[in-house]
């Protein structure tokens, strides 16, 4: 899920950036594609994953 979020705010950092869109300091394309890679290397070290270590079903 963290991985699909990621892919969104790289779509949107993108069209802010290929559109030249003037916007504020703090949602400037740098700041979305940093927000992208912060969720991206979230999923790679498996937060918001359903599966738990230790736990059995029984």
């Amino acid at each position: 899920m963290l991985g699909m979020a990621a892919a969104v705010l790289f779509l949107i950092a993108f069209l802010i950036n290929a559109a030249e869109i003037d916007t504020n300091d703090i949602f400037s394309a740098t700041n979305v594609m940093l927000l992208g890679l912060t969720l991206l290397a979230l999923h790679v070290a498996g937060v918001g994953t359903s599966w738990r270590a230790g736990r059995s079903r029984r």
